[in-house]
């Protein structure tokens, strides 16, 4: 990838307005939709809409999906977001006549001259020393262990931000990308922590050192999803969307080692073309990196241990558009033996067998189901007897649950809508699944369902003014708290004083309470603080809540942020495979 050809997505679209409405048609797609529909519109979570598939569907249709969405889809009313009836009728004219002009291949030359080193590492590992199981030794340290640290990442502000998960205080947070998507941990070396942005910005963090800095940087593509780091904490691989295929990276140092271009590929159906690279993960089992294709329908395995970096294997015809992927939890031998791979049009998991690197089953969720099981959730069922896998849907309220190995569906439980993300940890009796496609009335809501029962025990619901713990059986509340809003204190951005970067300082105030509270959109809950809490981003309000982990009761609130959306654990993330 040649980094001349490494502009905004705007910037190679020109701007077309109807006279009626001043918008930016091509900026605000790439702000707003193509996190669903892709860079060139070939869908994803979302809807193909490139003018060949929009060419059935008359104008006053699209103009009424735009203005009002679709049910049970990532697709909201724009009307609520100040799209008024112009501009509906602009972006359709636009959307139609739309032409693809980005073409750009994955290529190791460019992407190696866009590294840089932000600090020096090696110089902050001798006057920060972290012991091997992530103990600060050194007078002045933030916290006491850099597994005490929790992620979070801010979407629509750009940011990442790390956070003392055993106070919930805010430490610090940084400039990383547009977008910030995936953050992952080197399991080996736990000071170090990476996140990838959707705007292909591969960072490096030194969670040791004060201020937690960014020590390194890539862009590795323009638009970016997946990524994951070795278990012997050797290397790193992160997936792009645009232009289609992976990169490899030094895991201490960030250098581009190896580019894998997926342009022109084997497509599920026959054929050759471009894939987008969705789901990456690393294993416990063997030295291997497993990478989705997604619009191939196909993995590849990768073998780190071999020079080179070779492909060693590809399981085709899994199913259409990829997606989101996590490995099973089986105790003993065959634990991360399985690569479980969402394929939303196809509406199955996949499961690819590390071992014989092939498609070994199909886990059907249902119809029109589209599946989309997040950091997804394997834990053992005394009751049963099993090791039992769980996905969220997009496009109903339900939960899908198999055994491994043999992969069969056990238990569909009900939920209130349509949601992206399921977790659990061994600390808490409960899975705890969002419903946040659920629309406003619904997605306020995240179900506590018991993993031995296999039923829902607790709902947490968060209004406008107050939050509740439901007893889902009884419908009686458990437990009721304050969930009045406050304006976010602005900050201004400075830079570093430890590495070549923007930090935004965090508010050390809260602001004043909002007269017009909105609906709470809850989102991804993540163990923290060890196993005793865990956290649920709160899209709409700016904030992050914090539950016990073991009854589900409410604690606090993070308050001051922008859009937060993904939080992860240090510590958990340690103990789960190809997390």
């Amino acid at each position: 990838m040649k980094l001349s050809k490494v502009l905004s997505y705007a910037a190679v679209l020109s701007l077309i307005t109807t006279g009626l409405s001043a918008m930016d048609y091509a900026k605000k797609y790439e702000l707003e939709c193509q996190g669903c529909h892709g860079p060139i519109h070939q869908g994803g979570v979302g809807a193909d809409i490139r003018p060949k598939a929009l060419k059935k569907i008359d104008d006053a249709t699209l103009k009424n999906i735009i203005l009002n969405g679709v049910p049970s889809t990532s697709m909201p009313a724009w009307s609520k977001q100040g799209f008024s009836d112009a501009d509906a009728a602009g972006m359709v004219k636009w959307l139609k006549g739309w032409k693809n002009t980005l073409k750009v291949k994955l290529e190791f030359d460019g992407v190696h001259k866009s590294w840089k080193k932000l600090a020096d590492v090696d110089a902050f590992a001798k006057k920060y020393p972290v012991s091997k199981d992530g103990k600060l030794t050194y007078n002045g340290a933030e916290v006491a262990n850099v597994k005490d640290i929790n992620f979070a990442t801010e979407r629509d502000a750009s940011l990442v931000d790390f956070i003392d998960s055993t106070t919930a205080k805010v430490l610090s947070r940084h400039k990383a990308g547009f977008a910030v998507h995936v953050t992952v941990t080197n399991k080996k070396e736990p000071r170090y922590a990476y996140s990838i942005s959707r705007s292909g910005r591969l960072t490096m963090f030194d969670l040791g050192a004060p201020g937690q800095p960014a020590v390194a940087s890539v862009q590795v593509g323009m638009e970016s999803r997946g990524l994951a780091v070795s278990p012997d904490g050797k290397y790193i691989l992160a997936g792009n969307y645009t232009p289609g295929g992976a990169v490899l990276c030094d895991a201490h140092t960030l250098e581009p080692l190896k580019v894998y271009d997926t342009s022109n590929v084997d497509l599920i159906g026959g054929g050759k073309g471009e894939s987008r690279v969705a789901g990456i993960a690393d294993t416990p089992y063997g030295p291997y990196f497993a990478m989705a294709l997604k619009d191939a329908g196909s993995v590849f395995i990768i073998d780190y241990s071999k020079k080179d970096f070779p492909v060693v294997g590809k399981a085709k015809n899994i199913g259409k558009i990829l997606h989101d992927c996590f490995l099973n939890e089986n105790e003993g031998p065959d634990y991360g033996r399985y690569f479980q791979i969402a394929s939303q049009q196809s509406d199955l998991m996949g499961i690819v067998d590390f071992k014989t690197k092939k498609l070994v089953a199909k886990v059907m969720t249902g119809d029109k189901t589209k599946p989309h099981p997040g950091q997804g959730s394997s834990w053992f069922n005394k009751k049963m007897g099993k090791q039992l896998n769980a996905t969220n849907n997009i496009r109903q309220g339900l939960v899908v649950i198999w055994d491994s190995p043999s992969w069969k569906v056990v238990k569909k439980i009900k939920t209130a809508g349509g949601g992206l993300f399921i977790g659990t940890s061994h600390h808490t009796p409960y899975l705890w699944s969002d419903c946040v496609l659920g629309g406003e009335k619904n997605y306020n809501r995240v179900y506590l369902i018991n993993k031995e029962t296999l039923e829902t025990d607790r709902i947490i619901k968060v209004g406008k003014t107050k939050g509740q713990l439901i007893d889902a059986k009884t419908n009686k509340v458990i437990q009721e708290w304050d969930a009045t809003q406050h304006q976010k204190v602005a900050m201004k951005e400075v830079d570093s004083k430890m590495s070549n970067e923007r930090l935004v300082p965090v508010p050390n105030t809260i602001g004043a309470a909002v007269k017009n509270p909105v609906q709470p959109r809850l989102l991804h809950a993540e163990p923290a603080n060890h196993g005793e809490w865990v956290m649920i981003s709160e899209w709409t309000t700016g904030r992050i809540g914090i539950y016990e982990a073991k009854t589900g009761k409410f604690i606090k609130y993070i308050e001051n942020l922008t859009t937060p959306t993904f939080t992860y654990s240090i510590e958990h993330r340690q103990h789960v495979p190809g997390a």
